[in-house]
């Protein structure tokens, strides 16, 4: 058993003494509920060891225990409500900074804002609250100073993180319009790529995609993307190309992204597996909603060899399932993609993915397979069975009178009509071989001239798909 201790208690000692302090009185001077032996009546009970250490009084120090434990825990609380008043305070010092008529003071606060909401959203919380966003917004067009524009940008944008409502006020406050403004008014690459990270944040939230596509950004942003390939960097080019497709969700922005030449533009980077995955993404929105979205992937050179090359890519199952995704509408809803792809030899490549792709890629390349022969049987249907006249009534309506022989050379026919002219020589070589090897039979066994093939077995022969010869 262990011992009884006591410590002189004060306020600022931690509460998890205190309980560790309780749990050692408790074993002590607490009653068990372990099975006791019972005692003859002529004698008392057996004390326990702790009971004959108990010290006096050793009730009022567990009492202290306890009163002291609830003083630290109260302390805590108080600390805690401190702390958030005193961040009250410091925000509200910030969004008065933000108010001020002096700019130096109104940057310092731009500054301050996108420090303290970096990483608490708290902060961006109260601070939207208490008033920010306007005096940030005004930033934009009250100053001419770039290092302002940029401070306003970024402050705005830490507000915008994980944070929906302060993404749609930040939208309706006019925001999209004036940083628009300002990157044409004020050309800079650091304030067009804190522009684009605003738009790509912005963006995430549905509500704003039309806003936002119908403000002109989206021929801003295919001018960024376009001009950051030939000399600037990486993120702002990922930044440009993942805006684009928060916008392309949206089925009204499709319109405005078929004015400028991005489908084209997307479709010669097709390939570059650090961005494949997100241009199939953005072809996967705009392919389904408008036909002049399919015409524009049509119009680019090459485009079904393209993404019939994607079919192909087994270490990048999301590229294949876009591309056959694609595929699979475009088929869909014309005959001419469709014998497009044909000739670009999508049939192979379609059966590889059914046997190895995914299980979303398989069920995609079974579909575009189906919509293929299915199409095909409709045009050897109308070709020979729909023209009107001709082989057409002979075989639809066989009189019953009709011999055998008869039937046999209109089967005969049909199948020659329907028949490539590969398959003809191959029919025909497969005849001539089964006829030679029957005159041949019938000399070795030196059988008499009426044994020889018939004209009639000529003419099973000649109908017969099997190898082996009807007697």
């Amino acid at each position: 058993m262990g011992k009884c201790h006591h410590h002189p208690g004060g306020n600022n000692v931690p509460s998890s003494f205190f309980r560790r302090m309780i749990l050692d009185a408790l074993r002590c001077g607490g009653g068990g509920r372990g099975h006791k032996k019972r005692s003859p009546p002529d004698q008392p009970p057996p004390r326990s060891e702790c009971e004959y250490k108990k010290p006096p009084g050793s009730d009022n120090k567990l009492s202290d225990l306890l009163r002291l434990s609830e003083l630290s825990e109260d302390n805590e609380e108080e600390e805690d409500i401190g702390r958030k008043m005193q961040m009250l305070e410091e925000l509200k010092r910030v969004v008065k900074c933000l108010q001020s008529s002096d700019s130096s003071c109104v940057l310092d606060g731009a500054k301050e804002v996108r420090r303290l909401t970096k990483d608490d959203s708290q902060a961006r919380t109260n601070l939207a609250l208490l008033g920010a966003i306007p005096p940030l917004i005004s930033l934009l067009d009250d100053s001419q100073d770039s290092v302002s524009h940029i401070a306003s940008l970024y402050a705005l944008l830490n507000l915008a993180i994980a944070n929906d409502p302060n993404k749609a006020a930040i939208v309706k406050s006019g925001a999209i319009h004036k940083m628009l403004k300002l990157v044409t008014e004020f050309p800079n690459p650091e304030v067009a790529e804190a522009v684009v990270a605003n738009f790509l944040g912005l963006s995430a939230l549905d509500s704003n995609k039309p806003i936002i596509g119908s403000s002109g950004a989206i021929a801003f942003l295919v001018k960024t993307l376009k001009n950051v390939d030939n000399n600037t960097n990486n993120s702002c080019q990922e930044d440009s190309l993942r805006a684009l497709y928060n916008l392309s969700i949206s089925p009204l922005n499709v319109f405005p992204i078929l004015e400028t030449d991005l489908i084209q533009y997307i479709m010669s980077k097709l390939g570059d597996m650090d961005v494949s995955e997100r241009i199939l993404s953005i072809l996967c929105n705009v392919v389904s909603v408008a036909a002049e979205a399919r015409k524009a992937i049509n119009s680019v050179p090459d485009a079904f060899s393209m993404l019939i090359d994607v079919l192909s890519w087994a270490d990048a199952p999301g590229c294949q399932e876009k591309a056959s995704y694609i595929l699979m509408v475009m088929a869909h809803k014309s005959y001419g993609d469709r014998q497009a792809m044909i000739e670009a030899g999508v049939a192979s490549a379609l059966l590889e993915l059914t046997l190895l792709g995914s299980t979303l890629a398989q069920k995609r390349a079974s579909r575009i397979l189906e919509c293929l022969r299915v199409d095909k049987g409709k045009q050897v249907s109308e070709n020979y069975g729909g023209g009107g006249g001709g082989m057409s009534a002979a075989i639809s309506a066989p009189q019953a009178s009709t011999t055998y022989s008869s039937t046999v050379q209109l089967k005969d026919r049909m199948e020659d009509a329907m028949m490539s002219e590969e398959k003809k020589a191959v029919k025909q070589l497969v005849q001539q071989s089964l006829q030679n090897n029957m005159k041949r039979i019938v000399k070795r066994a030196n059988l008499p001239h009426e044994f020889l093939p018939s004209d009639h077995l000529k003419t099973l022969t000649a109908s017969s798909t099997s190898k082996s010869v009807p007697f």
